[in-house]
């Protein structure tokens, strides 16, 4: 048995992102290069065995939500997308991302999520402190669960 949740994120950001927070968010959204300063999740804290055996941490970068590929239990793709605002600069960021997360990831992509919810548009807002970024279904389930940030945290299931 996998412990493997749906993430679905239909969300629109601000249009006053940085050159830096897109370029970082653009390489966890698996659509860039790794930039050289990590600063919305800055640490990817990983446990190995050194030569002798002895657990350590190492720090591991990996984009959080890059996967662009079949799906290994939801079914369907997994994909990212990220839409600059128009030329006019009028309009949001428009962010679509359908990816697997495990329980065990929650933590660092919950910190990517509660950033994001810093960067979305009030309209994403149903309450102070809250935003809704979409939603998470256990992938044996037929029924999705709102994702909400409360007062910076991700709400998991």
């Amino acid at each position: 048995m996998a412990d493997i949740y749906e993430l679905s994120v239909a969300l629109d950001l601000r249009q006053d992102l940085s050159d830096e927070e897109v370029t970082e968010l653009r390489w966890h959204l698996g659509l860039g290069p790794e930039p050289e300063t990590l600063r919305i999740v800055p640490a990817f804290p990983v446990v190995v065995e050194d030569e002798n055996g002895e657990p350590v941490v190492e720090d591991h970068p990996a984009p959080l939500l890059g996967r662009h590929e079949a799906a290994w239990r939801v079914g369907g793709a997994l994909v990212s997308a990220l839409v600059e605002p128009e030329r006019s600069g009028n309009g949001p960021w428009a962010l679509t991302v359908r990816q697997e997360v495990h329980p065990d990831d929650f933590g660092l992509t919950g910190a990517l999520l509660g950033w994001l919810a810093t960067k979305a548009e009030d309209r994403h807002s149903p309450a102070p402190g809250a935003v809704h970024l979409g939603w998470t279904r256990f992938y044996e389930s037929d029924r999705c669960e709102p994702l909400m940030v409360r007062d910076g945290q991700v709400v998991w299931p």
